[in-house]
Parts: structure tokens; C-alpha cells; sequence
């Protein structure tokens, strides 16, 4: 499966992009931040949050691509890996079937575990858009509070304004003296505004690659379980009604499970040839030694042993070879007795 190391990186390099961009940035966004430090703090911290939330929704794919590399190429045997958290449902699924030779599922098992898995990386991705969309809120907040005491500040300075004596000088310099305040509002929206959007905008690149990396583990795993599931087969008329019952689906499982468990017979028979093989090859060695013996009574004994070991070893291979065609024999009728059973109730369903 693909490793989650290439969308961590470019979440990284993204990361180091944005850090670059601030330090080069420094002194506006540093005047821009102790406008209203209280409001611009909390979008920084929340920022922070959702940076390492992302991160970590990445990070823990890790050790699920792992278990399933694992399961795929077979080390099972060698060194189990960890149990995961994500694929746990799948994990428990799979240690069922450990005993046989290839894991089949279910069709309706697999859609089980996939809307599992889907529902935890859908949980994981809820957040973080909250956060996207918190950040952005707080940034409009941001804006209405500074465009309020902006607002308010303007209706103070119209209202303070006086001409006195008249002297234009003065009351420049009482109007330059009130705009401070208005001032300090505009800043006040427009670092909201600057800080709360520009954090929504670098956590949702950072939300879309960790969605990128789920949806690519999903799917690979999605063709992973498919190669493992047994898909259940429908039968009907052209226009696709009618399907094949409960109990004839139950009967075709069965049927591929007996014949599963007939090719490992098959195996082990052939196994038990070969160890016959090498039985006969010792028989041919009893046989070569008792020819390359004299005629006297020590050696008579001896050929008489030979004989009553090769009479003994003829007798088990005879039994062996009777036993293992009648067990055969056996297993072949009754999963020959089944699918007769299943094509005779699939054939009762059949449309006319």
C-alpha cells in the first residue's frame, strides 16, 4: 500500500512555505497582531491545533498500511504485527479465518467493515473542517468588532469637534488627535480579518492532503478486500428481478468451503505419496542389502528379519493408500451430493 511519508512531507514543505512567507512578512503581521493580540492569539492557537490534528490524522494511517502490508505479503507467521485501532473490525474478521490456507469474506462483511472504517476517517475530518471553520468565523468576528469601535469612535470625534475661537489650527489638530481611535479600529478589523482567513486558508491545504492520504488508503484497501471477498451472485429474468434465497446462498458457501477443504486433502495426499516414495525407497534398500547376503544361519535370520520388515511396510502402505481413497472418495460424493442439492434448489428458482 502507498506510505502516508509523501502527504506528510508536503504537508511540511507547505508548513516551511508558510513560515518562510511570515518571516519575511515580519514587522507588518507583528503590528498587524498587537492590534487586537487577544482575538489574533486565540486564531493562532487554534491554528495550532488543527496543524498538529492534521498532522496526526496522517501520522496514524502509518501503522494501518503496515498491518496491512503485513497481512498482504503473508509475515503473519514470522512476526505478527500490532493490532490495529482503525481496522479492528477487519482484524477480528481476519483472525477467524486464520486457520485456512485463503481468507474469503463475505459480501455483506465487507461493506460492513469498510462503512466502519469510513465513519472513523469521516470522525477525524469533521474536526478539522470545524476548525477551517472556526477560524474563519473568528476572522469575521474580528472584522465587525474593529468596524464597531470604529464606528463608534468616528461618532465621538464628530461629536467633540468644536470651532472655539475659531483657529483652523487647533481644531486640526483635535480632529488628528480623535482619528487615533477610529484608526486603531480599522487595524483592529483588518488584522482579524488578515489572521482569521490566512489560517483558514493554510489549515484547509493541510485537512484537503490528509484527505487525499485517507481516501488513498481507503481505496486501496477497498481492492485489498475485494481480491478476499466470495460476491454473491444473483439470477433472474432479463430485466434482472429474482434473486438466488438465503438457504441456496448458504449452500453454494458450503459447497466452496468443501471443496477448499478437498484441494487441502488433495494436498496432504500427495504429501503422504511422496513420504511413500521414500518408504519404498528404504524398501529398496532392505532388498539390495538381503541380495548382497551369504547363505549361512546368521545371515538366514537376518534375510528373515529383512523380509518380516519389508512384509510390515507393504502392509502400511497398502493401508495408508486405502484409507486416504476411501476418506477421498468420500468427501468427493458428499460435496458431489451438495452441489446437486444447489443446482436443483437454484434451478426450482428460476423464473419461467
Amino acid at each position: 500500500m502507498t506510505k502516508p511519508t509523501s502527504y506528510l512531507l508536503r504537508m511540511v514543505a507547505f508548513l516551511a512555505a508558510v513560515i518562510i512567507v511570515c518571516g519575511l512578512l515580519w514587522r507588518p503581521l507583528r503590528a498587524a497582531f498587537f492590534n487586537n493580540p487577544m482575538l489574533d492569539g486565540l486564531i493562532l492557537l487554534i491554528l495550532t491545533i488543527g496543524v498538529a490534528w492534521n498532522i496526526r490524522m496522517v501520522l496514524r494511517l502509518q501503522p494501518e498500511v503496515e498491518w496491512v502490508d503485513a497481512m498482504r505479503q503473508g509475515r503473519t507467521a514470522l512476526a505478527p504485527p500490532e493490532p490495529p485501532t482503525m481496522l479492528a473490525a477487519v482484524s477480528t474478521a481476519l483472525a477467524g479465518q486464520s486457520g485456512r490456507s485463503r481468507i474469503a469474506l463475505s459480501t455483506p462483511a465487507m461493506q460492513s467493515m469498510l462503512d466502519s472504517l469510513s465513519g472513523r476517517l469521516d470522525e477525524g475530518r469533521e474536526v478539522s473542517r470545524y476548525m477551517t471553520g472556526l477560524l474563519i468565523f473568528l476572522g469575521l468576528l474580528g472584522t465587525f468588532y474593529g468596524l464597531l469601535l470604529t464606528v463608534g469612535a468616528i461618532a465621538d470625534v464628530i461629536g467633540g469637534m468644536s470651532i472655539g475661537n475659531g483657529d483652523l489650527n487647533a481644531m486640526f489638530d483635535q480632529l488628528k488627535a480623535g482619528l487615533a481611535k477610529p484608526l486603531h479600529g480599522m487595524g483592529t478589523a483588518f488584522s482579524g480579518s488578515l489572521f482569521g482567513l490566512a489560517s483558514a486558508l493554510v489549515l484547509g491545504f493541510l485537512d484537503l492532503t490528509a484527505g487525499q492520504a485517507q481516501n488513498r488508503f481507503f481505496n486501496e484497501l477497498e481492492e485489498w478486500l475485494a481480491s478476499l471477498t466470495r460476491f454473491s451472485s444473483t439470477m433472474g429474468n432479463v430485466e434482472g428481478d429474482g434473486s438466488i434465497p438465503t438457504y441456496v446462498q448458504a449452500l453454494l458457501e458450503q459447497t466452496a468451503e468443501n471443496l477448499e477443504g478437498l484441494q487441502l486433502m488433495l494436498r496432504a495426499s500427495e504429501e503422504q505419496r511422496t513420504l511413500q516414495t521414500q518408504m519404498l525407497a528404504r524398501l529398496s534398500g532392505h532388498l539390495g542389502a538381503m541380495a548382497n547376503q551369504g547363505g549361512d544361519n546368521n545371515e538366514s535370520r537376518q534375510a528373515h528379519i529383512h523380509l518380516r520388515n519389508i512384509e510390515t511396510l507393504l502392509s502400511q502402505l497398502v493401508s495408508d493408500a486405502e484409507r486416504g481413497r476411501q476418506q477421498i472418495i468420500a468427501d468427493v460424493r458428499s460435496d458431489i451430493r451438495l452441489l446437486a442439492r444447489t443446482v436443483a434448489a437454484t434451478g426450482g428458482q428460476t423464473p419461467q
